[in-house]
């Protein structure tokens, strides 16, 4: 007989019990015949045992299934019970079995169970000639009867949320946002876009704490304006790059410096690593499932483009040299979204900043151990998806990418509303058209109008929530201009977008969108053209928050965990999932390191057992959240939990194609390339004409349609969008805004020249 399974009967009766090939699933199955039969019965039973029968609650139904085949009609599911005073005895015969020729699945729902109760066993009775094969046991506790949600706002907020804008705003102008392991905000500024504060080597930081409402300055060593970041196995902040110079009309662009430094969440100080083996401003940066990082991109210390990939050894704590890290000498771009999957390969999903996407098909999966890049196909428009937002969706074991949104700086159309969805299990994946963005308000200058046409978003936040859905928020229509006011929450159970309340404060440049531990979402900066910039804060309270009560993780038992092992939490009530949720470390739209991890679990009252995924390319180590949702898809507060690093490690992390999914790429296979130094790019890579204003006002290269090559159309939209005087640095006036030569750009007599 199998582990923990017994043989069973009673009564005058010819029988016999077998294990056959013939199985529903594995190798094996229980066969039970009776051949003669006076009286009684025979059965395959749990073992009546305190080490096999498995713990019931007192009050409890269990849901029992099973798959059968049966050559009789007398045949039953037959429940024992062990009083905890008068010892194993028979409780009832819940179910008769059809007769059934092929594998049948049966259930069945038991009573509640009696007092006095603690455990059960169970099987199928054959009190019949003939015989019952069967296999595949489930049983699972029912739910609790959760009562119907509660709205406890008004109803237009319980059916889409609420923002708020908090009274104290932000003190820095940070455009990189990290959630910290203790529940606390890294919000980096460095010089904030602003040539003053770096010229006065002004740097800061701020740690903003939710529950207090409170921001602390931080001092900070560096320009960390624009740099790359992401959480460390150990909870630290790795911060790699930034602004070495801003860009001077007529000369070079911005530049990368190779500094990398390490945030530590406990002393809320910046320490200094090894340096970078180049410049990197606008870099990529994903962990990889042994703790490691890898970066790619950004700008080097001369301005052109890196072809640099740098890897952080974890075990080393340090930048590995230039010699032992694999090489594609290609220029990934700014911000490329890198995108670990499940066998440790990495998915370009084709979002990055500024201009166009990458040549080919805009798309990629890359091999770091073969150091193979293979195309990806099916990317709409992959040179209008600037400062789109993509995001692997929950759950991450589905493996599943929505690319959200973009633009062109350079080419400035109106953003667009395209999505695409990709399944990464796929044998040979490809994108998939997905449904549009749907459309808010835009504000064109002259107040909030709706959007027409196509008219969609750049600068998208897009933020993973407890209940398995994503808030896509913010916006704007142009290059750093016309914000967008709309959010919506995409399900990708249906994958469909349902819009609801938007953010009353202008989010486009520089802004960033993230999940809190309570469960709300926190929203800040925007960093329009003229230069100026929002210090306002938005929270947003999802509509899951204002259904009544939430279900609250009384304990949990240990807060470190190990790839493949079970935890145990307790609940103060029913709840139907839980899940790891990856604290963001985002900027530029751009955060790939984000996700949500499912936990099956097993329920025993308000002690639920959580099984934790042996991958580590699934949750790479590190600080995660730990929500639990009950049946009306309202999260706990989150507790956190220490999925560890590399020690930890499940003992087969399995490397790259040994598994079925995506092993059949179709798509152009290109090795390692030719050696080179750099790409040469643009110095208006950002999109703005350094021929006017300071350093961080953006005059655009191209303006948007509608606006005529005019000196009255062009400066008309410069006055409608607040940009004041403009100085014109040195003697060209490539845009025509100054005909009177007077060195200020749209004055009266520009005006009157048109």
């Amino acid at each position: 007989m199998p582990y923990c399974w017994e043989k069973s009967g009673w009564g005058d009766n010819d029988f016999t019990f077998s294990t056959v090939a013939d199985s529903h699933s594995g190798s094996k199955a229980m066969k039970v015949t009776l051949t003669r039969r006076v009286d009684g019965d025979r059965k395959a039973l749990i073992t009546e045992s305190a080490s096999c029968a498995p713990v019931v609650t007192v009050g409890k139904q269990y849901d029992l299934g099973l798959w059968y085949k049966s050559t009789t009609p007398d045949t039953a599911v037959t429940l024992f019970r062990h009083d905890t005073t008068a010892g194993w005895q028979y409780w009832t015969d819940l179910k008769t079995l059809d007769m059934a020729a092929g594998w049948t699945r049966a259930s069945v729902r038991t009573p509640a169970v009696p007092a006095g109760t603690d455990r059960i066993t169970w099987g199928v009775s054959v009190y019949g000639t003939g015989s019952a094969t069967t296999d595949d046991y489930t049983m699972e506790q029912v739910a609790d009867p959760i009562p119907p949600a509660t709205c406890t706002a008004t109803t237009d907020e319980c059916a889409n949320g609420r923002w708020d804008v908090l009274p104290t705003q932000n003190p820095v102008r940070s455009m990189h946002s990290v959630v910290l392991n203790n529940g606390k905000v890294l919000l980096i500024a460095g010089s904030g876009n602003s040539e003053e504060n770096f010229d006065a080597g002004t740097f800061t930081s701020a740690v903003y704490d939710p529950v207090k409402g409170t921001y602390k300055v931080i001092p900070t060593p560096k320009d960390m304006f624009c740099s790359g970041h992401v959480q460390l196995a150990d909870g630290r902040v790795l911060v790699m790059s930034g602004n070495k110079a801003f860009p001077v009309a007529g000369g070079h662009g911005y530049e990368g410096y190779k500094d990398s430094y390490i945030f530590d969440p406990v002393t809320e100080t910046y320490s200094k690593t090894n340096d970078l083996n180049d410049g990197h401003w606008y870099p990529s940066a994903t962990e990889l499932g042994n703790g490691d990082v890898i970066s790619f991109g950004g700008l080097r210390e001369d301005s052109t483009g890196s072809v640099t990939a740098e890897r952080w050894s974890a075990a080393q704590q340090q930048w590995l040299p230039f010699t032992q890290v694999n090489q594609t000498w290609s220029y990934w771009g700014l911000y490329p979204s890198m995108i670990l999957m499940q066998d440790g390969r990495l998915f370009y999903s084709g979002s990055h900043v500024f201009g166009n996407g990458t040549p080919g098909t805009g798309s990629a999966i890359y091999d770091y151990d073969a150091n193979t890049v293979t195309a990806i196909p099916g990317l709409q428009d992959k040179d209008e998806r600037d400062q789109s937002a993509s995001v692997l969706l929950p759950p991450a074991q589905d493996q599943r990418v929505l690319t959200i949104g973009g633009g062109n700086i350079d080419s400035n159309p109106e953003a667009n509303r395209l999505t695409d969805i990709i399944d990464l299990k796929a044998a040979n994946p490809a994108y998939t058209v997905g449904p549009r963005i749907p459309q808010g308000t835009v504000d064109l200058g002259n107040g909030k109008v709706a959007e027409t046409g196509n008219q969609g978003k750049m600068y998208v936040s897009a933020v993973l929530l407890p209940d398995g859905k994503v808030l896509e928020t913010g916006g704007g229509l142009h290059n750093r201009a016309n914000p967008v006011f709309e959010a919506s929450l995409f399900d990708p159970a249906t994958s469909t977008f349902d819009p609801v309340a938007a953010d009353p404060e202008a989010r486009g440049y520089h802004s960033s969108a993230f999940l809190l531990p309570d469960g709300r979402v926190m929203a800040t900066g925007d960093n329009p053209g003229n230069g100026t910039w929002n210090h306002n804060v938005s929270i947003y309270t999802p509509p899951y928050l204002l259904k009544g009560t939430r279900p609250t993780i009384t304990s949990v038992i240990d807060n470190e965990w190990v790839y493949g092992d079970t935890q145990r939490i307790t609940v103060d009530r029913p709840i139907v999932k839980a899940e790891l949720i990856r604290p963001a470390a985002v900027t530029h739209s751009s955060d790939p390191n984000q996700r949500f991890v499912d936990l099956p679990l097993s329920v025993d009252g308000n002690n639920v057992d959580l099984n934790v995924t042996s991958n580590p390319n699934m949750a790479p180590p590190g600080w995660y959240m730990l929500f639990a949702v009950d049946a009306n898809g309202v999260p706990s507060v989150a507790k956190w939990v220490h999925l560890q690093g590399p020690a930890a490690l499940a003992t087969d992390t399995a490397s790259a194609h040994v598994h079925s999914f995506a092993d059949s790429l179709e798509g152009t296979v290109t090795k390692g390339g030719k050696k080179r130094t750099s790409q040469k790019v643009s110095t208006t890579i950002s999109g703005c004409d350094r021929h006017y204003g300071t350093i961080n006002v953006c005059v655009p290269t191209v303006f948007p349609d509608g606006v005529k090559k005019t000196t009255a159309s062009r400066c008309a939209w410069l006055k409608t969008n607040d940009y004041g005087r403009l100085k014109v640095n040195g003697k060209d006036d490539p845009l025509g805004l100054d005909p009177d030569r007077d060195g200020l750009a749209c004055g009266a007599k520009d005006l009157k020249r048109r």
